[in-house]
């Protein structure tokens, strides 16, 4: 049975993909940043980790603890826990990014770092990205999350570099819109950062408040996070995983386009898509 650690278990992707790896015969350690979340994930008959990837202390505590619980022995990690900061770009602070990174690269490296040593003495390994359709394009207003995606995309390819003479492969998953608590999160990071009633962008807010305080997908197909899921297990076990697994519709097109489409064309397109969300 295969080790795989997974971190942000408590809802969505994480969640899902966590499941799915348990139903499919991985051994998963399964990680929360909540105490109530790791509760619950350990009555659900999952091997857990307390783990903040916000917490250089407690990504250390939890490498150990790693160590003991698998007996030296771990096939991959799946970098996913993460948040979306909303926001125009000149309405970020430097401690709104901060926290943006530290949590959504900073930690992961840190993370990543910490086990490379460990997967190495392993015959075969994965390290695993969750990375975003906006890690290759990039729309207004998610100025903080689609850096810290850029920074991941930019992380990951160097590292598969660094590690192609290893038994170690990397791979990106690129999801577009996915079924999870993500845009809740998104809403609650806007409202609490960004202050919205001083902004120049002040009714541009209130329409995305509008859009994401609605019920259902937010965004043109959505798809379950098992779609997330089935791309996970293609790059843990293909014996030669793809650099970067796209999912939904909007990923391979958006991918398709920045590749074809000079950048002021690519620009209009966004541009139109930004537009129509605001409506």
């Amino acid at each position: 049975m295969k080790n795989i650690l997974i971190t942000g278990c408590s809802t969505g992707i994480g969640y899902c993909v966590a499941k799915g790896l348990k139903e499919n015969g991985y051994r998963v350690i399964a990680s929360a940043r909540k105490q109530a979340d790791v509760s619950r994930l350990v009555e659900e008959g999952f091997d857990t980790l307390l783990l903040d990837v916000d917490d250089s202390q407690s990504i250390q505590k939890a490498v150990s603890d790693l160590k003991s619980l698998c007996n030296g022995e771990l096939y991959a990690l799946f970098n996913n826990g993460a948040y979306g900061q909303a926001g125009a770009v000149e309405d970020l602070t430097r401690t709104t990014l901060e926290k943006q990174f530290s949590t959504n690269v900073f930690g992961w490296i840190e993370l990543t770092n910490s086990l490379i040593p460990l997967l190495r003495q392993q015959d075969s390994a994965r390290i695993i990205f969750n990375s975003s359709v906006l890690g290759l394009i990039a729309l207004p207003y998610r100025g903080a999350y689609n850096a810290s995606k850029y920074a991941i995309e930019g992380f990951a390819d160097t590292l598969r570099l660094e590690l192609s003479d290893t038994n170690i492969k990397v791979s990106l998953i690129e999801p577009g819109p996915v079924e999870s608590r993500f845009r809740q999160n998104a809403l609650a990071s806007l409202k609490a950062n960004i202050d919205i009633e001083n902004s120049f962008h002040k009714n541009k807010y209130l329409k995305q408040i509008e859009r994401m305080e609605k019920v259902g997908p937010a965004a043109p197909f959505t798809l379950p996070a098992d779609a997330v899921l089935k791309k996970v297990i293609a790059s843990l076990e293909s014996k030669s995983p793809s650099p970067r697994y796209y999912v939904t519709f909007p990923t391979y097109l958006f991918g398709t386009l920045r590749r074809i489409l000079p950048t002021r064309w690519l620009d209009k397109v966004l541009l139109f898509v930004s537009k129509s969300e605001m409506k």
